[in-house]
């Protein structure tokens, strides 16, 4: 199993009593420590899983192959979630947490693996915050997110992802069962202070 864990990651144990963990799911380029700083700013006192993607468009990290900027290889997305998927049941093995207790919080490219875990391995995750998601399978499984929870945060002039797309991702969350929030900031594709707000009330309200 361990080579379950072949992604390259970090963890840094929780503070405290607390049994949360967060994923960290970088955007095209990014790396394991990239998220650290929002994930100490979401949740002080969570653990901290944050991978690496294994996929590299010219030498940037990427968590699936893209034909073209919003054209995803479907079948790569599928199998890399599957992979990453497999990866954080090994971790929880491996480190000791719970996996009930796991919040996704990806962004971009991040985010989207995080979306197609959530449709297609449902119980990787209790609750997902996904900053800049894209609707990322053309025919989403039908399995159900009853009891998962997620937080979607769009810009609504962000030039690489749609809004009518966003829309579209937060309503075939809900119509699967999950308990999904949507929110429109005035901002670009780069995350924004109003986005972390949001977010953390979001999860105080939610109180997980």
């Amino acid at each position: 199993l361990m080579n379950a864990l072949d992604f390259v990651h970090r963890y840094i144990p929780s503070t405290g009593q607390s049994a949360r963990v967060l994923l960290l799911l970088h955007g095209t380029g990014g790396d394991e420590s990239d998220l650290l700083p929002v994930g100490r700013e979401l949740d002080p006192n969570a653990a901290l899983l944050s991978a690496r993607g294994n996929v590299s468009e010219n030498g940037q990290p990427r968590f699936f192959r893209r034909f073209a900027e919003g054209v995803f290889d479907e079948e790569d997305v599928i199998r890399r979630a599957h992979e990453l998927a497999d990866f954080v049941a090994a971790a929880a093995l491996h480190y000791g947490f719970a996996s009930d207790r796991v919040t996704a919080l990806g962004y971009s490219n991040g985010a989207n693996i995080a979306a197609a875990i959530m449709l297609l391995r449902p119980e990787t995750f209790s609750s997902a915050i996904l900053f800049r998601a894209m609707v990322p399978l053309s025919q989403p499984p039908m399995g159900s997110l009853i009891g998962r929870r997620a937080f979607i945060a769009a810009g609504k002039f962000d030039p690489i992802v749609p809004l009518e797309n966003v829309e579209r991702l937060a309503a075939l969350m809900n119509a699967r069962g999950a308990q999904t929030t949507l929110a429109v900031h005035d901002a670009s594709h780069g995350l924004t202070a109003e986005d972390l707000v949001a977010a953390r009330r979001w999860r105080a309200l939610e109180g997980n």
